[in-house]
């Protein structure tokens, strides 16, 4: 089994797996599911996007239920001065058509597994204003808003 790899027993009739996207294939499985919150085209520019981003540690974990991946999280493991050891997730999305089967909960508890088996203290998140779902589902995860986040546009 690979690094990460978990089989966690069925949801919806199929055992649901999460593993780490590695190969240019499973990174590129991992595409129709990025494309409905990140505005992607071009799944060569996502591929060679992840692949860069990878030099500072961002992972895809993927989870599948029987076959493609429904829903998955962009993360890294990273050390700050004000959070310590933690966990940062850059991408937390579910399939439209998948939502409400548990899968988010599935990504969360096993990024809660890694991120301790890491050494991290926390989890850590952003999410638009506007993604009020987001936010319900976060909060019944046990999330809390902890700070705002300001961007200057140059």
């Amino acid at each position: 089994m690979r690094l990460g790899a978990q089989t966690l027993g069925p949801l919806s009739g199929y055992f649901v797996r999460i593993d780490i996207a590695e190969t240019d294939a499973e990174i590129l499985a991992c595409f129709p599911v990025m494309q409905s919150l990140r505005n992607l085209e071009d799944p060569a520019q996502f591929l060679e996007r992840v692949r860069f981003q990878q030099s500072s540690g961002y992972r895809i974990a993927a989870l599948r239920d029987g076959g493609e991946p429904l829903a998955l999280a962009g993360f890294r493991i990273a050390d700050n001065l004000a959070w310590g050891r933690f966990l940062y997730i850059d991408d937390l999305v579910t399939l439209p058509e998948a939502r409400s089967k548990g899968y988010g909960s599935k990504l969360l508890a096993w990024l809660s597994q890694l991120a301790k088996s890491k050494g991290a203290q926390a989890i850590h998140l952003e999410s638009g204003t506007s993604r009020t779902e987001a936010h319900r589902f976060y909060a019944r995860e046990g999330f809390e808003i902890s700070s705002f986040h300001f961007k200057r546009t140059l």
